[in-house]
């Protein structure tokens, strides 16, 4: 039997750019199966921009 990760998600300093501006830099983090997760943040601080990158 094939041990599975227990992450459903791993990101590891993902980074976007739109030209010179940077909207995304350098952001970690993991996601563990049946774990509830979510974006915390003001208007333009890259939220979009990361789950768009994930999808």
């Amino acid at each position: 039997m094939k041990h599975l990760p227990a992450e459903a998600i791993f990101v590891e300093n993902l980074e976007k750019r739109f030209g010179a501006f940077q909207a995304v830099s350098k952001i970690s983090f993991s996601v563990a199966k049946g774990e509830i997760f979510g974006f915390l943040g003001p208007n333009g601080s890259g939220k979009s921009t990361t789950i768009r990158m994930l999808c």
